[in-house]
């Protein structure tokens, strides 16, 4: 009976877990803010800016580095 009261108050995740998936959240976030921004003010008027290095590879790059980040959070089994 000591033992499943014990079992109950266990948590699914360490405090490990959260921490990285805490950090893949912020990775996906920093991603989605590359990529915002590079519209005309004018509807009428086109703008190469949205063609950038950063808004096509780098964002896109940094959002899927967070999503791996989490899938690792959640599958981090800690060593205790």
């Amino acid at each position: 009976m000591a033992q499943e009261a014990n079992s109950e108050k266990e948590f699914a995740f360490g405090k490990e877990n959260y921490v990285i998936v805490a950090v893949g959240f912020l990775c996906i976030v920093l991603g989605f803010i590359l990529m915002a921004g590079g519209g005309s003010e004018d509807p009428n008027v086109f703008s190469e800016e949205i063609f950038s290095t950063r808004r096509i590879t780098v964002a896109p790059l940094v959002v899927l580095l967070g999503f791996a980040i989490e899938i690792i959070g959640i599958m981090y089994r800690s060593k205790s």
